[in-house]
């Protein structure tokens, strides 16, 4: 099984620690890639049009600013500095070691500035989107969509794939249909469905939890779908055919 999540907006930067080691990352055929994407974020980063770039309000300055430092910045680990509302409802910065060490073989973090990390692979706190184009290298979904497919391939290779992702990440990398789960979340109010963003990242949170906390990995989607229906806040499972469905009523 490997599990595909987007990174979240939302981060907590670290207060202390090294700076990030690209030599140490996973999938050290990616540290060109992210050198250079790096770089170009720091120089974005320090232009005075920096936040129009990087689509950024005013309120986002100060981590705006924080990329002009990139290389300097603490470091930790992915499931730390990643903040959002999937990776809280996933308790990623209190996992166990043990569940740590599940998470860092069966997760991957589709990133703009690194391609794809481990939760265990140490990053610091940074701002940038994959909607962003910069400078000389351009959209980013195009220079990434190009740089991930052998990875993502040798990576998904005899796994099922549980696609946490949001649309604008899931577009860089699309794997074998005939393989992979897409996570669709649906909220049931008064018998009446509906997609909401925020439900959404929050039930796939809790799947994720559910699918590195198991000790035995689930390789089918019948196995991923009876394990689904044990969360709490997951009132109905539907599967069909390259796609699960939760459906919540009060997440």
């Amino acid at each position: 099984m490997l599990i595909l999540l987007p990174p979240s907006q939302g981060k907590t930067a670290p207060q202390a620690g090294s700076p990030v080691d690209l030599a140490e990352l996973s999938h050290p055929e990616l540290t060109a890639a992210r050198r250079r994407v790096g770089q170009a974020l720091i120089l974005a980063s320090g232009r005075r049009n920096a936040a129009r770039l990087l689509g950024a309000g005013p309120s986002l300055a100060d981590e705006v600013a924080r990329n002009t430092t990139l290389w300097d910045n603490p470091a930790a680990t992915a499931a730390e500095v990643y903040s959002g509302v999937l990776y809280e409802a996933a308790g990623a910065a209190n996992w166990s070691p043990e569940t740590a060490h599940r998470a860092a073989e069966r997760v991957r973090i589709m990133s703009a500035l690194w391609g794809i990390v481990s939760p265990a692979d140490r990053i610091p706190a940074y701002r940038l989107s994959m909607g962003t184009a910069l400078g000389r290298i351009g959209p980013l979904a195009a220079f990434w969509r190009e740089r991930l497919a052998p990875t993502l391939t040798r990576e998904s290779a005899d796994h099922l794939v549980v696609d946490c992702r949001s649309s604008d990440y899931a577009a860089v990398w699309r794997g074998d249909k005939r393989s992979t789960l897409a996570v669709r979340v649906e909220r049931d109010l008064n018998g009446k469905r509906s997609v909401v963003s925020h439900n959404a990242k929050h039930a796939r949170g809790l799947l994720t939890a559910a699918l590195v906390a198991t000790h035995t990995e689930p390789n089918t989607p019948e196995q991923i779908a009876h394990l689904a229906t044990q969360i709490p806040g997951i009132s109905l499972v539907e599967l069909r055919p390259g796609q699960i469905t939760l459906v919540t009523e009060h997440l």
